[in-house]
């Protein structure tokens, strides 16, 4: 029966400062996500943010190729949905998707790719979209948090570029024809956070693979 075993996918979109990282790993080990871990082992965690299309700290990859990376991102989204698909009866954790990149596009060079194609290869697999935000006026805090641990802290100079990020995001979110939940992040509740994913994917079935 599908609903023996745990196969949730779960795409966490959001702006810089929101915990989607945080949330991914903690998801990782939810016992209503993934069910009793007797022992620690590995588990797909994958993201659109790994900067593996050169060979320098923060570089250029998945969502802020150039003009001429991108034939080779799309390369690449189809490479991770044909996996998908080939693999659907396990958990699937991606920290930044196809959302970021779009966004990201759009802000930096006025176009970005329709991703149409990709979501109707998701949606049939029970992918749903965790799109992370926060109040504006708790960025500063989240901001000092982070300085603490950063090993880039220049990118967080300008906390508006993120506000206005969010803001996008949640449009291109809304427009998403996957399922969404938006995640207020204010409180820094990582834990509390995860128990909100896990209520809604049993809400939407998002737990199990879909009825085939």
């Amino acid at each position: 029966m599908a609903r023996d075993k745990l196969t949730p996918k779960i795409i966490l979109e959001g702006t810089r400062l929101t915990h989607k990282t945080d949330i991914a790993f903690a998801l990782n080990e939810h016992e209503r996500i993934v069910g009793p871990r007797r022992y620690r082992y590995h588990s797909p965690l994958i993201s659109a943010e790994w900067c593996g299309f050169s060979p320098v700290p923060w570089g250029t990859g998945l969502i802020n190729y150039t003009a001429e990376e991108e034939p080779r991102a799309l390369e690449a989204y189809a490479t991770w949905a044909r996996l998908f698909e080939l693999l659907p009866y396990y958990s699937w954790i991606v920290d930044r998707f196809h959302l970021s990149t779009r966004a990201f596009q759009l802000e930096a060079t006025g176009h970005a790719p329709d991703f149409g194609w990709l979501e109707d290869r998701l949606r049939p697999l029970g992918f749903h979209v965790v799109l992370c935000t926060r109040r504006p006026d708790t960025f500063a805090a989240a901001r000092r948090d982070r300085l603490v641990v950063s090993g880039n802290p220049a990118q967080y100079d300008d906390l508006s570029m993120f506000v206005a990020e969010q803001e996008l995001l949640r449009k291109l979110a809304h427009a998403s024809s996957l399922p969404v939940l938006e995640l207020d992040v204010s409180d820094d509740d990582v834990a509390g956070s995860c128990d909100r994913v896990a209520d809604w994917l049993a809400s939407t079935g998002g737990l199990w693979a879909p009825a085939t």
